[in-house]
């Protein structure tokens, strides 16, 4: 005689039974990919018990000093960004450094966008992420709430 075991489903949130919560992250002298791999599972969803997969269950993320940003080691001069035009000869690179310099929030940006789902739901969730040099933001309004990373 079998044995039957009651079956537990597990429960599948709908887009319409999320609350998202705005969070501001300091990035001043942390980690730039510890700082991503964080921020990216705030943005995912998959800090709260009501995660599902196929629905954006993430929270909004606003991030402020990213020209304060850390990198270890020889990343600075060794890290290097690149992009192409399409044309011959058209690539072009950037270091880490330079990009610190420049445009601190791509970096920020690039890091995490990388650890994100390459999907439409990954771009979906990329737009949640504010990044921001300045300690000052516009966000002030959602009233978000300090994360600590």
């Amino acid at each position: 005689m079998a044995i039957k075991f009651p079956v537990q489903k597990t429960k599948m949130f709908k887009k319409e039974e999320i609350t998202k919560k705005w969070y501001v992250v300091d990035a001043s002298g942390k980690t730039l990919g510890r700082l991503a791999s964080r921020i990216a599972i705030v943005l995912m969803g998959k800090h709260k018990p009501e995660y599902t997969p196929h629905v954006d269950t993430g929270d909004y993320v606003i991030v402020v000093n990213a020209d304060k940003v850390v990198l270890t080691g020889k990343k600075l001069d060794q890290k290097f960004y690149y992009r192409h035009s399409g044309y011959p000869g058209g690539l072009k690179m950037i270091s880490a450094r330079q990009m610190l310099q420049k445009h601190p929030e791509r970096l920020i940006y690039l890091a995490v966008k990388r650890m994100l789902p390459k999907t439409a739901l990954g771009r979906k969730m990329l737009k949640k992420l504010k990044v921001y040099a300045s300690p000052d933001h516009p966000h002030s309004a959602q009233k978000p709430e300090s994360l600590e990373i």
